[in-house]
């Protein structure tokens, strides 16, 4: 294999545990074969220690966050953790760093890593998909949800965050500024033409928006940015969010918004909704002005994931993705704007 990128999956896999292997041996202790739980931009393996231990080792991609954003982000998972949130505890190396240099011959590029100790419990989308979740129980989790989200805004609208913090915002140039942060989404060559036009007009009626929303510490500060029900470990009554590559600072709304966007065309959406602003509401105030604006930001998440589609087109995930997630952001995009009639 001469070129990382011209491989197939299997052998970038193979070249990546060769790197995983590299970062374990730089951890205290001793580790078995790394095992593949996820691969998709970032490469998640599961490992053990001598002891049994369950850690979980990601190897972050390349040119995604520079290495004081990658610093910052476990130095939030560390500070949440130590307050009392369910986070999964960050693991130092032998030097007492939270990211490690990692290399293997096949890979061109030096990567970094960072160890988490094992969340237990399974996601919440795999309780939702095997249709595990009675109603009352399902409407349960997501009031716990809103009280977990509550709990993470708060902490970071108080936490005096480290000199040298670095994390990328959610805020207005972000969603719909000329190079949006997650890409150009009316761009997306899957558009049809009254689709693109619809996305064209969501960009210049989210900008006026937004424009007209404030901004100030009760409703915006670090989120996590990516609380779907993917990243939301189930283990009885207790939730755990997991994967904080995408937490930056942003709108509480927005964050809110992304928990709730791929329910949003469900027949029991407003239970769920419902229930997530109450347990939200048990833990700090959300004024109603702002939950008003939740239809804005539904609108605003739908097209972030025609925009991360439009710059993946060549992967597997993006190809089987992309009709559904045009159909949910048109979706929000017509409650939005029936929102403002």
């Amino acid at each position: 294999m001469t070129n990382f990128y011209d491989a197939s999956q299997a052998e970038q896999i193979a070249s990546l545990i060769v790197l995983a292997q590299d970062a374990l041996a730089q951890y205290p202790g001793a580790y078995g074969v790394p095992e593949l739980v996820k691969y998709r931009e970032n490469a998640i393996f599961s490992v053990r220690d001598s002891d049994g231990t369950r850690f979980a080792l990601r190897i972050h991609r390349p040119n995604y966050h520079s290495d004081a954003a990658l610093n910052s982000e476990v130095a939030w998972m560390e500070a949440l953790e130590k307050h009392g949130l369910p986070i999964p505890q960050v693991i130092s190396n032998s030097k007492g760093e939270l990211i490690t240099l990692a290399s293997a011959p096949e890979v061109p590029e030096v990567r970094r890593a960072d160890m988490l100790r094992w969340v237990d419990g399974v996601p919440l989308s795999q309780l939702e998909d095997q249709g595990d979740l009675a109603s009352r129980e399902r409407i349960a989790l997501y009031r716990l949800l809103g009280s977990l989200m509550a709990r993470l805004h708060q902490h970071g609208a108080d936490w005096s965050t480290p000199s040298g913090f670095e994390r990328h915002n959610w805020y207005t140039d972000a969603l719909v500024g000329p190079d949006p942060i997650w890409g150009r989404f009316w761009e997306l060559p899957d558009l049809d033409e009254e689709q693109k036009n619809l996305m064209l007009d969501a960009r210049e009626e989210g900008a006026r928006a937004l424009a007209r929303h404030p901004r100030n510490r009760d409703n915006s500060g670090l989120i996590h940015a990516d609380l779907i029900a993917d990243n939301v470990m189930v283990d009885g009554t207790r939730l755990q969010p997991i994967d904080f590559d995408d937490a930056g600072h942003g709108w509480h709304m927005f964050d809110i918004a992304t928990a709730l966007y791929f329910n949003h065309r469900q027949p029991d959406f407003p239970g769920l909704r419902d229930a997530l602003i109450a347990g939200y509401r048990e833990v700090r105030p959300l004024p109603q002005s702002e939950v008003d604006a939740l239809p804005l930001f539904m609108m605003l998440r739908g097209t972030t994931y025609l925009g991360w589609v439009s710059t993946r087109r060549e992967t597997e995930t993006a190809r089987e993705l992309t009709p559904f997630l045009i159909e949910q952001a048109c979706s929000a995009c017509e409650i939005y704007r029936k929102s403002c009639e």
